[in-house]
């Protein structure tokens, strides 16, 4: 479904400030794959993620998406087949605008210059009772009047209004509370496993890699050192994942985010 191979990716190449980002990267992704991934700060976890996205190309390497590569594609083209959230709940949408002109958008039914349908408005409150948030009953108030969390779970509900090949959520509740995050989390699982939706989601809380989805991976400077999927993941503990770490990358995990993560 996704195939990414052999891709690598140097910043500010020939200076002082040259940074290897991405390095000979492979990874190979089935349809329905829930894919974890966690590592260190520059493992390369959000490159990986600016690189199947698009934002900026590839030094080598090619990357399919079912079927169609996509490696010289620009970000806005790749943006209708791909959804992304990020750590940021203020990035996802449109503060000026409506809850419902929000959706709107994020379905192609309409917007600011649009009549939107009765059709479209019942639709919209019947995914925004999914959330339990009250949402359904304040479509008219703009987006920038919620709270982060609910702003948070809106995005994830508009990028599943029309659901996406492929769906990138880099560190997406790492800015929640911790109830709100664990509610989001929830409401994640619900639309990645009602939309069949192809899943990665980078995390720094190592229970979570192994308790959501069906693989998880790890990366060490800029590369997957790690692959744990099926049987192998089965009753994993966190302190089994930081000795297959050491063991791989041949040092330990010295991120505290992620160790004091619980």
């Amino acid at each position: 479904m996704l195939s990414v191979s052999h891709i690598a990716k140097t910043f500010n190449p020939g200076t002082v400030n040259e940074k290897t980002a991405l390095s000979d990267l492979s990874l190979h992704l089935a349809p329905g794959d829930f894919v974890t991934i966690i590592g260190s700060n520059g493992a390369g976890k959000s490159t990986l993620f600016n690189a199947i996205a698009g934002s900026f190309l590839c030094d080598r390497g090619t990357i399919v998406l079912d079927g169609k590569d996509i490696t010289f594609e620009p970000e806005f083209k790749r943006a209708r087949t791909i959804g992304r959230l990020f750590q940021d709940p203020m990035r996802g949408s449109a503060p000026g605008m409506t809850i419902e002109e929000n959706l709107a958008l994020a379905a192609g039914s309409g917007g600011w210059f649009s009549h939107i349908g009765q059709g479209d408005k019942k639709r919209f409150r019947e995914r925004l009772a999914l959330l339990d948030m009250g949402l359904e009953d304040r479509m008219k108030q703009p987006v920038g009047l919620l709270s982060g969390g609910q702003r948070q779970a809106l995005t994830l509900l508009m990028s599943t209004m029309n659901p996406p090949k492929l769906l990138l959520l880099d560190e997406h509740t790492a800015a929640l509370d911790p109830g709100t995050a664990e509610k989001v989390l929830k409401l994640t699982q619900t639309m990645v496993s009602e939309h069949k939706i192809t899943t990665m989601m980078v995390t720094h809380n190592m229970q979570n890699a192994l308790d959501l989805g069906n693989r998880t991976l790890m990366m060490n400077r800029g590369d997957i050192v790690l692959d744990i999927q099926g049987r192998d993941r089965e009753g994993l503990t966190v302190n089994d994942l930081l000795e297959k770490f050491r063991a791989e990358a041949g040092r330990n995990l010295d991120n505290d985010r992620i160790l004091l993560s619980d």
